[in-house]
């Protein structure tokens, strides 16, 4: 109930009472949670405990608003005008509508593009998901302390910059939103592709990108075709979830998950917002990823996927280069062209740096020149930085010593 309910009492009081006191509204829903905590463990769970929250929030946001209206009118005037108008104005709309609203419109304000992108995600956990500031440390690796005074930081200027609470008007809705989803797709990729041990966040992670895209798709106005796009991509690669990874952990790679673990459901729904994205007449880099998700959903390894693939990777490539869809394309070319055409392709790119790079020529090079595969893969465990990938790769090295009878 703490992460469904704390953060859409949050979005509703920050939408209230403005960024100026973000902490009062995030206060007030922690000492919610408290009074819920004490009481519920004396009288018992109430038959509709989310109502119970919402009476008891909105009880404390109204003795919060008139404690500060009398000290503004007996000490410093000028804060009761700040703080409320009227006594109507007193009254806290925790209606679903106003609910729904304050979400969206507390992401674009989040997003903003003056916040910086790890801050705008941090941010977008702890108001728009309810994550704790421990479980946002565990996600990306790092001390709570660091977290807070990111947090504080992007608070900070949220402020400074006096950003409102809104949707943009439908002039900058297309601006705006650019950030928005790309705060939403690093949030998924946080929990997909994540280097963090923790199983349950991880996933946690994905679900939370889908439901505030899924807000987006729902409302008529930001109900556009990159985000039925980057909503069809989460479904697709959340599909393959689960055959992801093994009991221990450890990673299987794409040819060797098993089919069966493939989430039907999410694939079809994959497919049904890839449709609604086929409107108008710009293609989105989350397009054609979700096109290359699409095909990776495929049962059968036919020719025609992998040339389908490539294509597109062809195109991803063209609108936004990134080291990561460059070695993903030149996997879809060996598997298009065959291993000797990519093994040139692969060494043109040169990505010294990246340890995905050499377990790749590793990859391409296993059946063509097995000792050369060999010291790829060893160079790429010498840089491997997580025990997944360290597992991974170490079974590779092995396979190959099992092919040559060392």
């Amino acid at each position: 109930m703490f992460r469904t309910e704390y953060r859409k009492i949050v979005a509703v009081l920050c939408k209230r009472f403005g960024f100026e006191r973000m902490e009062v509204a995030e206060d007030i829903a922690s000492d919610t949670f408290l009074t819920a905590m004490q009481t519920w463990g004396i009288e018992g769970i109430p038959e509709n405990p989310t109502a119970w929250l919402y009476r008891v929030s909105s009880n404390k946001a109204k003795n919060y608003l008139q404690r500060s209206t009398t000290f503004g009118q007996k000490v410093i005037p000028e804060l009761a005008k700040d703080i409320v108008t009227g006594t109507a104005e007193l009254d806290i709309d925790l209606s679903p509508q106003n609910i729904n609203d304050s979400q969206l419109q507390m992401m674009f304000a989040i997003c903003h593009p003056s916040i910086a992108p790890e801050a705008q995600v941090g941010l977008s956990l702890r108001i728009l998901c309810g994550f704790g500031v421990e479980e946002i440390a565990d996600a990306f690796l790092t001390s709570k302390d660091t977290i807070n005074k990111r947090l504080f930081r992007a608070r900070e200027r949220l402020r400074e910059e006096k950003i409102s609470i809104g949707l943009p008007a439908a002039s900058e809705l297309d601006e705006r939103l650019a950030p928005v989803l790309t705060t939403l797709y690093l949030l998924f990729n946080e929990g997909y592709y994540s280097i963090s041990q923790e199983k349950t966040v991880r996933k946690e992670l994905c679900l939370e990108a889908m439901r505030l895209c899924t807000m987006l798709v729902e409302n008529p106005g930001t109900n556009k075709p990159q985000v039925n796009a980057l909503l069809a991509l989460m479904c697709f690669h959340a599909s393959r979830f689960d055959a992801r990874t093994g009991k221990n952990g450890e990673i299987i790679l794409y040819q060797e998950q098993d089919t069966g673990l493939w989430n039907t459901d999410l694939i079809s729904k994959g497919g049904y917002f890839l449709h609604c994205a086929t409107t108008g007449d710009k293609i989105s880099r989350y397009h054609l990823e979700a096109g290359i998700a699409y095909w990776n959903t495929q049962r059968p390894d036919t020719q025609e996927k992998w040339e389908n693939i490539l294509q597109l990777y062809n195109r991803l490539l063209q609108i936004e280069y990134s080291p990561v869809a460059a070695l993903n394309r030149t996997y879809a070319f060996s598997k298009a062209n065959g291993k000797q055409q990519a093994i040139a392709e692969a060494e043109k790119l040169e990505l010294i740096d990246n340890h995905f790079y050499f377990a790749l020529l590793g990859e391409l090079y296993t059946g063509i020149d097995n000792r050369k595969a060999q010291q790829h893969f060893q160079k790429a465990l010498s840089m491997a930085q997580t025990t997944a990938d360290v597992s991974a790769i170490q079974k590779k090295i092995l396979e190959i010593r099992g092919q040559t009878g060392e």
